[in-house]
């Protein structure tokens, strides 16, 4: 972050929003402000940054003045049918966009909206009136050849538009091909964008091609910056004893890895055992990542600008290189590794008596994968009992440890969404052959519980000390629609307790609870979910909603979160003493920056992930059309019923497809009515369909309702 330039904003701030000031134009303000004339450049800047945040705001006569309070400034997001939403941040809730009243926005754009509506119960509706900033530089899509020139059907249907290429900024791209386009021209209400093709990924049919067009038009990075390769190089294979010099030495104590089968980068290893007290001894176990990746080195940047790492259907993008997440920093079984360890004392109720971070060398014993200690566990399976045999009693106490610190965080209000998940299978060639279930087991709710008391004990410990530090924050739900999901679910009989604007989460536990095995429950867990808050990373403490905790950060995957990284980098300096005046100065400066840049690229991560999937499963159904599947309506839209099926994949079956009667979709009731038969389609209720269509290149599944069903409908 630069300070300087930041100090100018706020002086300029300053100036335009004092009582004495009279709007000026950018010369006059020079003039003012005594702004030398080769300096005159950089006022230019502060100038259209302080417009592209909404700080200030330009008059209809090029002056500049205080910004209308009333006249928000957000993020545009176009819907493929040509109306669109603005994120402001600060706001629960978007605001919605008349097609007439976006100004030809692109997608992604930052604008400034005059709001139409003040929302009264619904969504506020506004109008685009200033474009500030087209964030969007390029894009990706499937070129077109004409005779004279070519256009590209880009990848996000958000964007709604051709992007006209004049054939001699084409490349040489071919129809079909998938190519990267930066923009020169966004086109407005009688023109299309336009641009130049600047890479050719391949062809649409080519392996592979399909991923690495999601991984471009997400601005995915692939590739490590030379001095950052250069700096993984240098790291060393095995740990030092210089390294270990002063650090607390846990290498006798019995301790193991659980994760997935296909896991290379191990960051977090657990040790168990009952002191003669009966207490249970915890210990959580997180790789010292940043001993190996110094505070402002090609290696902090690179990690800090991804955020996360990026876990795709047929690949992973690491936020650190494989030399690291894979070799010194992964906890290996059998070699000694550095860690930082949360050492807690936890009694018979679940609560955590007694406390120790700590930096630490520890040697793992085994590893061990979430299957095989569900066959320990759960199937009792022989030969992986006698396989593990010194680790079976330890295992056992975790269980039992696991089972107290989930009813206590239940009894806190702890919220469970419990929504089926799925692991896409691919063959060598990236095409999908098989969608399974993943099935929660006793081992993930271990790891998943013992972490959480890491977390959240650790964020507790440097609340407590009023430092500078990255929080995990999930805030109340919005009360307009915990109201409206109240009001609801009143319909079926249940209640939700609602005191002011504010609801406890442990209402929503109970009424989780109460729909358990009911056939409303998949309805009004969908509804219950859409009612939460996204949750974020800041530097407050505000508490996390959904786990019932006050205090939570993310400490536990240092290898690929960015916020678990800097984090340890603050508790090493806490523990040697280094948190002098300057560097808290420092951090207080540096971390609002990284929480709301890592939240952004977890947001990103997020979205691709969900993307790649969605290409896959279409694939996948594009080897099932014509075939009859039971699914379950999980979404009702005024253009139909979105139905997901038990292999996770959804589809459409569009409003048009539902024979025998005008329907119209009850959005108080969320309903798709028969306005004749009276037949009505509810979230949850299930579904005989037929698949009617999948394409890949749109990652979109359409569904029709069998024959004979549609005959009696």
């Amino acid at each position: 972050m630069d300070t300087k330039f930041e100090k100018r904003k706020n002086l300029i701030c300053e100036l335009v929003a004092d009582e004495a000031y009279v709007p000026m134009k950018e010369k006059e303000l020079a003039a003012f402000m005594q702004v030398r004339a080769e300096d005159r450049g950089q006022l230019r800047e502060v100038l259209r940054a302080l417009l592209s945040e909404g700080r200030i705001d330009k008059n209809e006569q090029g002056r500049y003045v205080k910004p209308d309070g009333e006249r928000p400034v957000g993020i545009f997001i176009r819907h493929v049918k040509g109306f669109g939403f603005v994120e402001v941040e600060g706001l629960a809730e978007d605001f919605y966009i008349p097609a007439e009243h976006t100004m030809g926005a692109f997608h992604l754009d930052r604008v400034q909206i005059a709001p139409l509506t003040d929302g009264g119960g619904k969504r506020r509706e506004a109008a685009v009136i200033r474009i500030l900033e087209h964030e969007m530089k390029q894009l990706v899509g499937t070129y077109e050849q004409s005779q004279n020139f070519g256009f590209v059907i880009p990848d996000n249907t958000k964007i709604g538009t051709d992007v006209f290429v004049p054939k001699e900024r084409s490349k040489g791209a071919v129809t079909g091909a998938k190519v990267v386009v930066e923009l020169t021209s966004y086109g407005d209400e009688s023109h299309k964008p336009e641009g130049r093709v600047v890479e050719i990924l391949g062809h649409i049919n080519d392996p592979g091609v399909d991923i690495i067009s999601v991984v471009r038009g997400f601005g995915l990075p692939t590739e490590f910056g030379e001095k950052a390769l250069h700096q993984a190089e240098r790291v060393p294979e095995t740990v030092s004893e210089a390294d270990m010099a002063g650090r607390m030495d846990l290498r006798n104590l019995q301790m193991v890895t659980i994760d997935g089968e296909d896991a290379k980068d191990l960051d977090d290893a657990v040790s168990l055992y009952r002191d003669e007290k009966g207490l249970y001894r915890l210990g959580v176990h997180i790789a010292d990542v940043t001993n190996y990746v110094q505070e402002n080195s090609a290696l902090d940047w690179e990690a800090l600008e991804r955020g996360t790492s990026v876990y795709l259907v047929d690949r992973v993008i690491p936020m650190l290189p494989h030399r690291l997440s894979n070799g010194i920093c992964s906890l290996n079984a059998g070699v000694d590794r550095l860690a930082l360890s949360c050492l807690m004392t936890i009694d018979a109720k679940g609560e955590v008596r007694d406390y120790q971070i700590a930096e630490t060398v520890i040697c793992v014993n085994r590893r061990m994968s979430y299957n095989g200690v569900k066959k320990i566990l759960e199937d009792h399976d022989e030969e992986e009992c006698k396989a593990y045999e010194p680790f079976v009693p330890m295992l056992e106490q975790m269980r039992e440890l696991s089972a107290i610190l989930r009813d206590r965080r239940h009894k806190r209000g702890s919220i469970d969404f419990d929504f089926a998940e799925s692991k896409i299978i691919l063959d060598g060639e990236g095409h999908p052959v098989d969608i399974r279930p993943y099935e929660r087991s006793v081992a993930t709710r271990m790891i998943e519980d013992f972490m959480l008391a890491a977390n959240e004990t650790v964020a507790q410990y440097f609340y407590w000390l009023e430092l500078p530090f990255v929080y995990r924050t999930h805030e109340k739900p919005d009360s307009d629609k915990i109201r409206k999901l109240a009001t609801f679910i009143r319909n079926f009989g249940y209640r939700i307790k609602v005191t002011g604007e504010e609801i406890h989460p442990k209402e929503i536990q109970k009424l989780l609870d109460q729909i358990a095995d009911t056939k409303e429950e998949t309805m009004i867990s969908r509804l219950t979910l859409r009612s939460m808050q996204q949750a974020k990373y800041t530097v407050e403490c505000t508490g996390h909603f959904g786990l019932a905790f006050q205090h939570y950060c993310h400490f536990t995957s240092p290898i690929r979160r960015y916020p678990d990284l800097q984090i340890h980098r603050i508790i090493k300096e806490q523990l040697r003493g280094k948190l002098t005046k300057e560097r808290i100065e420092r951090y207080e400066e540096r971390l609002p920056e990284v929480a709301k840049h890592s939240s952004k690229m977890e947001r990103r991560a997020a979205e691709a992930e969900r993307e790649t999937d969605r290409i896959k499963k279409a694939e996948y159904m594009e080897d099932h059309i014509g075939e009859i599947w039971e699914g379950v309506i999980s979404g009702i839209t005024q253009w139909g019923l979105y139905v997901e099926l038990h292999n996770t994949v959804e589809g459409l079956l569009h409003v048009s497809a539902l024979s025998g009667d005008y329907f119209y979709y009850d959005e108080e009731a969320c309903e798709m009515v028969g306005k004749e038969s009276g037949v009505v389609y509810k979230l949850g209720q299930r579904l005989t369909i037929r698949v009617k269509n999948a394409d890949r290149l749109t990652g979109t599944v359409d569904f029709e309702l069998p024959q004979a069903d549609a005959d009696r409908e």
